[in-house]
């Protein structure tokens, strides 16, 4: 059986816990993904394949990566962690960018989604 990679196994989560199907809206960019909240319509995460070098990394193989909205505070301590980058094309004040590489863990992603996700609920 081949084993899913990470992005297949984050975006069956998000259908999962979210009800929220991936929407594809560049036709120039296929293979990027939009999560938008189901009652405030805002996006919570974003999925692209991109190549390293617009990353600041060595040059290679297009790389999954997953934008979340997340605390300013939050994205100041995990840049310093492996796997996440400053937010590719999106405030980086308030987004960072996840590797779906492996490199961060399903388990350290899905309360980064959460929060993402509640970020952008409706305010009461």
């Amino acid at each position: 059986m081949a084993h899913s990679s990470q992005r297949e196994r984050i975006t069956q989560y998000i259908q999962d816990t979210y009800g929220t199907e991936a929407e594809y809206l560049w036709a120039d960019s296929p293979d990027s993904a939009v999560f938008r909240h189901l009652a405030s319509r805002k996006w919570y995460a974003i999925m692209m394949g991109v190549l390293p070098e617009r990353l600041g990394l060595p040059a290679g193989q297009a790389l999954d990566v997953m934008n979340v909205k997340c605390s300013t505070i939050m994205i100041g301590s995990l840049l310093s962690t492996k796997g996440f980058l400053p937010a590719y094309h999106m405030n980086k004040n308030h987004w960072i960018s996840i590797v779906l590489d492996g490199s961060v863990s399903d388990d350290q992603i899905t309360p980064l989604l959460e929060l993402s996700y509640y970020s952008v609920a409706p305010k009461r």
